[in-house]
């Protein structure tokens, strides 16, 4: 039978590469710390003159190549991203013109790191209607820009990129199950404090940095392991399954600590966890994106394999997927 399933996968990496080496030159840190608290070799970083828009455009094409489509396929585009072009209108907007998507819907999401699960969940409801037959969904980050590059506790973790899938019916590579949560309590443990309607742009925000990411890394961390294990476990069963089933967890990029952290509490043995962020450190939505196009790419994934994705983000949100490949 036909149901909501991935029809096909696309990424975009800039080509230019920070290492370790390069941070030491510029921040106090050293390759050894950065690896032995991060997990992280290095990050990818967005020429100047590219928006989120511009990644984003590069998954897509791929994706929709993928797919054996044509943009004038798609129905529905959903770009998950905190880092959009501008405040309106949506990147997704901007992306459909640039790809030539004219039949289609656009909006943005913005469910920070966990936003690519969001916005399969989101595109799978609209698949299942009936509504739309064909959904892009896109992560896609220049996460460079919102870093102070003076804060070595967080200038080290993040990279730029963007993954991109599509939503369709299928009768391969299964959407079977999904969870989405939400703790509002945690949301000032990483923030962008200034730029809204809370704190307008002002000379004074720009002076005392408030246009740059703010994190409290040990309530993060904390807080990620439990919520990222417990998404999982609850949409593995709601799909009538046992954690031992699946044949590969494919988890937000965030630290190699909490990676661990949440296999441990899964059970799971660290051959069945994909992990790429030693090259790419934490793009937020597009981690989990990437990563699922490149374990597919590399033949990570085999047919009739079980796959989870998980992931956690400021909000605090988290959520789950699972597909049977």
């Amino acid at each position: 039978m036909e149901s909501s399933g991935i029809l096909g996968l696309g990424c975009y990496l800039p080509a230019k590469k920070l290492t370790n080496k390069d941070l030491e030159k510029i921040v106090d840190t050293s390759d050894e710390w950065i690896m032995t608290r991060t997990g992280i070799k290095e990050r990818r970083i967005a020429p100047k003159e590219f928006a989120a828009s511009d990644m984003g455009v590069e998954a897509a094409k791929s994706a929709i190549k993928d797919a054996g489509l044509k943009p004038e396929d798609i129905d529905l585009i959903i770009v998950a991203t905190v880092t959009a072009d501008m405040a309106f209108p949506s990147t997704a907007c901007i992306i459909q013109d640039k790809i030539g998507a004219i039949n289609s819907a656009a909006f943005d999401i913005n469910a920070a790191c966990s936003g690519f699960v969001f916005g399969i969940v989101t595109a799978k409801q609209f698949v299942d209607s009936g509504l739309y037959k064909n959904v892009l969904v896109i992560g896609t980050e220049k996460m460079t820009n919102l870093v102070d590059w003076t804060d070595r506790s967080t200038c080290v973790l993040f990279g730029d990129g963007a993954g991109a899938c599509i939503v369709g019916k299928s009768k391969a590579r299964q959407i079977v199950s999904y969870f989405i949560g939400c703790d509002g309590s945690g949301s000032n443990l990483l923030r962008l404090p200034a730029g809204g309607s809370r704190t307008p742009t002002t000379e004074e925000t720009v002076k005392n940095k408030l246009h740059f990411l703010k994190m409290e890394g040990n309530e993060v961390f904390k807080l990620a392991v439990k919520v990222m294990a417990d998404a999982a476990n609850k949409a593995i069963t709601k799909a009538g399954l046992l954690c031992s089933e699946i044949n590969l967890l494919i988890p937000h990029q965030a630290n190699i600590r909490i990676l661990m952290a949440v296999a441990k509490k899964m059970g799971l043995p660290e051959e069945k966890i994909f992990l790429n962020i030693e090259k790419y450190g934490n793009m937020s939505s597009a981690s989990t994106a990437v990563a699922l196009a490149e374990a597919n790419r590399e033949q990570r994934i085999k047919k009739g394999d079980i796959v989870a994705l998980v992931a956690f983000g400021s909000g605090l949100t988290y959520g789950a997927v699972v597909i049977k490949w």
